[in-house]
């Protein structure tokens, strides 16, 4: 089966969220990092945020099945509503149950 979603989008989605977390990161740290590290470029400060192959295929995959398990959910209260498409007020109505089941 191939991946509903692309690993490279996701790697870049989660670099860009990486991005905007680290200055946000750094405004927030009272305590200034001291670098125990050797060498130029190791400290964790330093080094390019990235993801294991693995892991970005796993995060793919549970993204396949939140968006499924969405679509599902909101199609049984469409259709307890007698309503053919699914609209944002069904997505609305499974969206607190289904990130507590996540």
């Amino acid at each position: 089966m191939e991946d509903a979603f692309d690993p490279d989008l996701i790697h870049a989605i989660f670099k860009f969220v990486w991005s905007t977390k680290t200055p946000e990161r750094e405004r927030n740290e009272d305590v200034e990092i001291v670098d125990i590290e050797v060498g130029a470029g190791t400290s964790k400060k330093n080094r390019p945020a990235t993801a294991n192959l693995n892991a970005l295929k796993l995060s793919c995959e549970l993204l396949r099945m939140f968006v499924t398990e969405a679509v599902q959910r909101a199609a049984i209260i469409a259709e307890a509503e007698g309503n053919v498409k699914i609209e944002a007020t069904h997505l609305e109505r499974i969206l607190p149950q289904l990130l507590l089941d996540f």
